[in-house]
């Protein structure tokens, strides 16, 4: 009895705290927030430094200038092996996610995840079978015939 009336005591008083506290500390954080990030941004301008050579405008990586455009043309593998990487950098992350919590998914997630390593492994023999991961072109047969990597 004297259990459910400090619950309820407790309940009504959280009820109340909740209903008066409002907007107002979350306006207040934003409004900081902004105020400090403006304060940052002025005071870099006021006090950083002005640089009038020319070769200040022109773009150079690591102190060295730039030779060339940079727009360079890549070859498409480039991207598909850029694609494959994201692909199985995701697979890894829901294994860890699955590592996390594996004892309390019991047996049954256990052998969904060998199922799901399984499918990844055959996706990555297939890749590597038909040269999606090749960065070289495939080798010339002397006989001029190309052969398969």
């Amino acid at each position: 009895m004297v259990r459910r009336l400090q619950a309820n005591v407790l309940r009504e008083q959280f009820s109340e705290a909740r209903e008066t506290v409002g907007y107002g500390p979350l306006a207040a954080y934003f409004g900081l927030t902004v105020l400090l990030a403006a304060g940052i941004l002025g005071a870099s301008y006021v006090l950083g430094e002005r640089h009038r050579e020319p070769a200040t405008r022109h773009p150079y990586e690591a102190g060295v200038a730039s030779a060339g455009s940079a727009r360079v043309r890549l070859s498409a593998r480039f991207f598909l092996l850029a694609m494959f990487f994201v692909i199985f950098d995701l697979e890894a992350i829901f294994l860890f996610a699955w590592a996390v919590a594996a004892r309390e998914l019991g047996w049954s997630a256990y052998w969904e995840v060998v199922v799901f390593v399984g499918i990844l492994g055959a996706t990555l023999a297939y890749l590597w079978r038909v040269g999606g991961l090749d960065w070289t072109p495939p080798r010339e047969d002397p006989k001029g015939a190309r052969s398969a990597p």
